[in-house]
């Protein structure tokens, strides 16, 4: 089956339209680094808080240091976001990072991102600057 004529899997809100996928862009200093490496950094990070998944965070790709990965051959597929693609470090084999190169149009904004695996790379959390935005007048 497919979505709206674009050639992929109907996504799960056709049976879950209550399913939540909050994504909101924030602009706090992002770090992600593997042993000392900066792997990405960024103040345009999106923060996903998917249903029933823990806080992740997404780097829009011109941030993120591709130098340092190299395209895994292992893929997924996420009812709610699309089929994932995955990226290691240039010399390992575990992937470290995934990405929706055509995500559904509910996460459409995911487009051009790459999360990290919190539990294989560093990820650090900023303040931004200002911290706060300047009063409407």
């Amino acid at each position: 089956m497919t979505e709206e004529g674009q050639g992929m899997e109907a996504s799960g809100y056709v049976e879950r339209p209550d399913y939540r996928v909050d994504v909101r862009r924030k602009r706090n200093l992002v770090q992600v680094s593997h042993e000392g490496v900066t792997l990405a950094e960024t103040a345009a990070a999106l923060v996903v808080d998917e249903q029933d998944h823990g806080i992740v965070v997404y780097v829009p790709r011109a941030d993120v240091r591709t130098e340092h990965l190299a395209p895994s051959d292992h893929t997924s597929r996420c009812p709610f976001k699309g089929t994932a693609k995955y990226w290691r470090l240039r010399d390992g084999t575990e992937p470290v990072a995934w990405g929706y190169p055509e995500p559904y149009p509910q996460v459409a904004v995911l487009l051009d991102h790459i999360a990290f695996y919190q539990d294989r790379v560093v990820v650090r959390l900023g303040v931004a600057d200002p911290v706060t935005s300047a009063p409407r007048a």
